[in-house]
């Protein structure tokens, strides 16, 4: 059976999805996850409020980001098979590192959903991309300073809220890109892609 295509400018539609996905995910994923994911969608939702962008799509987002990442690295691929983009050698690595991408098919497949705003940022939220959409943006952040993270104090979360977008994304970027060196993990080249485009926006100003 076709899946009905939701219209997200619908909200009765769109407050349905969310409850839908909410639903979906409590069977998905272990409680653990569960929280953080809904910590990530009210992250997002408040960011999108601060930053112009649609709160509940911002909150749609972030409650369906991680809803792959305790699947098989089998159903993962063949999820992520179906988007058209080549697998990395660091996603074929560590196949936990296609969850994102795998979400991003089965929002679409299984949902209903062809934003292209949502599925890029879903599909981007763990090494983020050049040419990230705004909604992209708040997603990778939200995901990385959820309240449940060490370092997501009120402070620290206002801080970072009182730049603009690019500023508030390449500040986090970074820190991300530091962590992830640190504990001696390879970076995605998209990271550092963007992260370079963020930095020439930046200095153009």
């Amino acid at each position: 059976m076709a899946i009905q295509m939701v219209d997200l400018n619908n909200s009765q539609q769109l407050e349905t999805l969310i409850c839908s996905i909410d639903e979906y995910l409590k069977t998905a994923v272990k409680n653990k996850r569960y929280e953080h994911s809904k910590r990530t969608a009210e992250t997002a939702e408040e960011m999108c409020r601060i930053y112009g962008l649609n709160p509940r799509i911002g909150y749609l987002a972030g409650i369906a980001h991680d809803m792959c990442k305790e699947i098989s690295s089998e159903e993962m691929r063949k999820l992520v098979s179906l988007d058209g983009m080549p697998v990395s050698e660091l996603e074929d690595n560590k196949p936990d590192l296609l969850h994102g991408r795998a979400a991003a098919v089965l929002i679409k497949q299984k949902f209903g959903v062809e934003d292209s705003d949502v599925i890029e940022a879903i599909a981007c939220h763990t090494f983020a991309a050049p040419g990230l959409c705004d909604l992209g943006k708040i997603l990778f952040a939200a995901d990385k300073i959820e309240p449940g993270r060490p370092q997501s104090t009120e402070e620290y979360r206002a801080a970072l809220f009182n730049k603009n977008i690019t500023e508030m994304t390449y500040s986090i970027l970074q820190e991300n890109i530091e962590y992830l060196e640190r504990k001696g993990h390879s970076v995605a080249a998209a990271s550092f892609e963007l992260l370079e485009q963020l930095k020439k926006a930046l200095q153009e100003k």
